[in-house]
Parts: C-alpha cells; sequence; structure tokens
C-alpha cells in the first residue's frame, strides 16, 4: 500500500521503517528540513536499535520529504505520527496535532484512510472529524482511525514486528477502514482489538498509566523494605509469581521517566477533571514518582556528608538503557537535584547527552573513568548493560570513597562488597 506517515521522531520513524520492511511504499515526511536531510544521507536523527539498520534496507520503499501537502496528495493512507508534549497544567499540547489537520483540510481532494498514531487525550480523534467537516472538506472524503502505539524505547522495532495486540478504533458505520488496517498489519501476528475510537483512547492511557502505577507502587513498598531491613528484590519476585499480579514493572528503583509515562498519567487526569472526575489513585502515583529521588538524596548526603566537597559520579543520563532519550529522565532529574545542593556532579552516558540548562557546575565525560575518578559515591541512575558488569575492582581503585548507590538494583550487592565498597540499593539489605 502507499503510505504517508506525517511525523518523523520515534513513532513516525519505526513505524516508517517496519511498515517499509512489510513491503508497504511510505512516504515519511517532516517539517523539519534538518532531519530529512540527515534521513536522506541514511541517518537516522535518534537511537533506538535496529532502527538505523531497517531504515537502510529498506531504501528502496522509503522516502522522507519536508514536502507534506505532495505527500497527502499521493498516498491513500495517512498516518498522524506528531509530538504530542505535555504542558504546564498537565494537559496535552495538540499545536502538531492541529497543525496536521490544517494540512489535510487544505489537501485531501480523493478518499483518505486518516489514522492516529499520536498519543492523544480523550475525545481528541472525534475533534480531528469534526475539524476537517469544519474547515470545508467533505465526510465522504475521508475516516479516522485510532490506532494507538504500543512501543517500548530501547525495543521499539522488536515490539512492532512482534505487538501483543493491534487497537483499531473505528468511527460508527465505518466498514471501509477495517479491509485497509487489516491489510496494512496482515504479515502481523497479533490479535486486532477492534473498539470505538474513545475506547482506543482509554486503552492506550489506561495501560501507560497501570504500568506508571505498579512501578510507583513497588517503589513505596521499597521504602518500607528499607525502614524494616527486608528486600524488596525477593518481595518483588515472589508477588510477581501470582498470575494476578505479574512479574513485569516490578523492579524498584528512583522512578519512572521517559516520552510517554509521566505525560501520559498527566495528560489521563487532566482529561479526568475536565468531565468532574477526581483521580487519586494517579495522582498517588505521581506524588511517589516525584519524591522517590528526594529518598536517595537524603542518602547521598547522611552518607557522604558536605556537599560542597564532595564529587558525586552518576552513572546514566537516559531515561532507561537502550536510549539516547532524555526526557523526563530520573538520572536528569536526580543530576539537577545534587547540581543544586552544591555537589561536584560528573555524569556518564553511552548514547544520551545532558541537558545543561539550568545546571551550575554538572557536567558531562565521555570517559566512565573519568567520571569516577576520585568520586566519594558513585550512583547508578540508568541499567545500561555496560554499568552491570563494570569491574568493581578497578572502580574501587578509581574512587576515592566507598559509597555504590544502585538506583536501579541492577547490581548484586556481594560483588560490591566483596570489593571493601559500601552497597547502597533500593529497599535492598
Amino acid at each position: 500500500m502507499d503510505i504517508c506517515v506525517i511525523g518523523a521522531g520515534y513513532v513516525g520513524l519505526t513505524s516508517s521503517a517496519v511498515l517499509a520492511d512489510l513491503g508497504h511504499h511510505i512516504t515519511c515526511v517532516d517539517k523539519n528540513k534538518e532531519r530529512i536531510l540527515s534521513l536522506n544521507k541514511g541517518e537516522s536523527p535518534i537511537f533506538e536499535p535496529g532502527l538505523s539498520e531497517l531504515i537502510q534496507k529498506n531504501q528502496n520503499r522509503l522516502t522522507f520529504t519536508d514536502q507534506v501537502g505532495e505527500a497527502i496528495h499521493t498516498n491513500s493512507c495517512i498516518f498522524i505520527c506528531v509530538g504530542t508534549p505535555p504542558l504546564p497544567d498537565g494537559s496535552t499540547d495538540l499545536s502538531y496535532v492541529l497543525s496536521v489537520v490544517d494540512d489535510l483540510a487544505v489537501n485531501i481532494t480523493s478518499r483518505k484512510t486518516i489514522i492516529t498514531k499520536s498519543t492523544v487525550p480523550l475525545g481528541t480523534n472525534q475533534m480531528i472529524n469534526r475539524l476537517l467537516i469544519e474547515k470545508g472538506l467533505s465526510k465522504e472524503l475521508f475516516r479516522i482511525v485510532s490506532n494507538p502505539e504500543f512501543l517500548r524505547e530501547g525495543s521499539a522495532v522488536h515490539d512492532m514486528f512482534h505487538p501483543d495486540k493491534t487497537v483499531i478504533g473505528l468511527q460508527h458505520g465505518d466498514t471501509a477502514s477495517l479491509s485497509i488496517m487489516k491489510e496494512i498489519y496482515k504479515e502481523i501476528d497479533a490479535p486486532m482489538i477492534l473498539t470505538t475510537l474513545n475506547d482506543a483512547e482509554v486503552i492506550k492511557f489506561t495501560s501507560n498509566a497501570f504500568l506508571a502505577t505498579k512501578i510507583s507502587f513497588i517503589n513505596e513498598v521499597a521504602r518500607i523494605c528499607d525502614s524494616y531491613q527486608a528486600d524488596i528484590t525477593t518481595v518483588a519476585e515472589a508477588i510477581g509469581l501470582d498470575p494476578r499480579i505479574g512479574k513485569h514493572f516490578l523492579q524498584a528503583g528512583i522512578g519512572y521517566g521517559g516520552s510517554c509515562f509521566p505525560k501520559d498519567v498527566s495528560s489521563f487526569i487532566h482529561s479526568a477533571k475536565q468531565k468532574g472526575v477526581e483521580t487519586p489513585i494517579l495522582e498517588a502515583v505521581q506524588s511517589v514518582n516525584e519524591t522517590q529521588l528526594e529518598w536517595y538524596i537524603d542518602k547521598i548526603t547522611s552518607y557522604i556528608g558536605d556537599s560542597i566537597t564532595k564529587k558525586v559520579a552518576v552513572l546514566g543520563i537516559s531515561f532507561k538503557p537502550d536510549t539516547d532519550d532524555t526526557r523526563s529522565s530520573r538520572a536528569v532529574a536526580l543530576i539537577q537535584k545534587l547540581d543544586t545542593l552544591k555537589f561536584n556532579v560528573i555524569a556518564y552516558d553511552p548514547k544520551a547527552t545532558l541537558p545543561t540548562k539550568g545546571l551550575q557546575t554538572a557536567k558531562q565525560t565521555d570517559s566512565m573513568e573519568e567520571a569516577i575518578l576520585d568520586a566519594d559515591c558513585v550512583f547508578i541512575a540508568t541499567d545500561w548493560p555496560s554499568f552491570k558488569t563494570l569491574d568493581w575492582k578497578k572502580v574501587k581503585t578509581w574512587m576515592k570513597g566507598d559509597l555504590i548507590i544502585d538506583g536501579r538494583n541492577c547490581i548484586n550487592p556481594d560483588e560490591i562488597r566483596k570489593h571493601d565498597l559500601r552497597y547502597v540499593g533500593v529497599g535492598r539489605i
């Protein structure tokens, strides 16, 4: 099929590359000319395992352009994959989506299937339908489909090839779009969940909100474990065997971050409150996540004392391993807090770049050894594989102090302690 993907970000690029690999002809359009120029050179602007290779493999079926009007004209299916960042009040910035609506309204002259893959607030797909009609587009020329993504950064390519489900939200009475969506995903072996537009939007937000809830829940239990000399990893392993609970997203740490969970929980709360629905559980999820770092900032200060004379090496800047994404990264939040407290903070990450806005003295180094050298404390903030396999004998010789704080519970405490280093995990003994 001939498909236009609007938006060359994380979701748009992954969708474009995978759909091209499935045999479709893809025109990926973005108004960022520099990004398009890089992509046409075969360079991916984001780090995602397997993505660059997939783009290069399918160059004969992939076109990158900044000409949105032409792309809309020449393709029968249009995926909306633009960003939906958060606003200060917790609501969602829909300016990029509304810009796409404007482009669609003036460039659609033949029948199109408009597929929303961007994570949009509840009711947005119905709003898109209404706006297009208000802008003079005949309702006979388009159908709206809600097809939310459930990709995990760091494994997005794999997730799109092997999803646990494909959610298809259709307008009332729309039978034509279903056959089109089945054709698009005919090579994907996953249950197809057919719903309304509203159902599809709620499914997306509920999924992310529930996973964020599991993370905040286990982090709160980790605080209890800390106070009673219990080990959260043992607790999590045991309760995870209960099929009603499940083992996933029960790893205690310094909190969740990234481009999805923080903004989606906030947006879900905001949408609920617009209808007068209170959300005490979701607000508690946010509160635990926001205060989790303070628990470990207090540990640093209690163990090593005066911040002005102490160096803290923070290993990890990205919000999770196998990505260079620093949006709402708890590692970055940690660095910012330590910087404010006047610690000498040196950060290292294999892929991510430290946002420097607002920082006073904290900086990033290209060498892990340089970050750790003469440090009073090493804080593992992102569980990159290379941090899990560190030579702790060498680390001991590099450090001035002996405190290792495992903010992701990714290290065996015995490995640390046998080298005369102090280990502090999240709810560990």
